[in-house]
């Protein structure tokens, strides 16, 4: 026989094998312990109970009894009381689903910049026998600026040479940036 008794702090309708009273559980729904009280005189018969001899006595309310009722209301599932209720709080609960944060797709065309890439490489900064990768790079971060510059990535390359036909190794930056 199950004692079903009510939460103190939830109201959660808890139902629990009567052999089990006095002991101690906690709440399912809100983890507040309780003590599983003693099982009632007047509490009803487990669905074990044997079905009702006879015919069917009519329903309270004096109205017809449906169709199914023969073999259907002495069957097993007909003695089964489910017991639900639902849990009442004084305070909002807490919110399990928070709202998504905007796709970067959505979020890059709500501002007016957008993230762009620039590489510059060594090989494209020689002029007429002068290195000038330094002084072309220097000058592009500072057109940014500091705050716009999302990361530089040093990349290392490799090419054919058109005048000698030889595999130059080369290197160079990656910036990416707002703007």
């Amino acid at each position: 026989m199950d004692v079903i008794f009510n939460c103190t702090n939830c109201e959660q309708e808890l139902a629990v094998d009567a052999a089990a009273a006095g002991s101690e559980i906690q709440c399912p729904t809100c983890n507040t312990k309780l003590v599983i009280p003693e099982a009632e005189a007047g509490e009803p018969k487990p669905a074990s109970a044997a079905p009702p001899s006879g015919p069917i006595p009519p329903p309270p309310d004096g109205g017809a009894l449906p169709e199914h009722s023969g073999a259907m209301a002495t069957s097993a599932a007909a003695k089964v009381h489910v017991h639900f209720s639902v849990p009442m709080h004084d305070k909002p609960g807490e919110t399990l689903i928070k709202k998504a944060a905007k796709p970067l797709e959505v979020a890059a065309k709500d501002t007016e910049k957008k993230i762009r890439t620039k590489t510059i490489r060594h090989t494209d900064c020689i002029e007429v026998g002068k290195d000038k990768y330094d002084d072309i790079l220097s000058e592009f971060l500072q057109r940014v600026g500091r705050e716009n510059i999302i990361s530089i990535n040093a990349i290392n390359y490799t090419h054919v040479d058109m005048g000698s036909r030889a595999l130059l190794s080369e290197y160079g930056v990656t910036i990416i940036y707002v703007g």
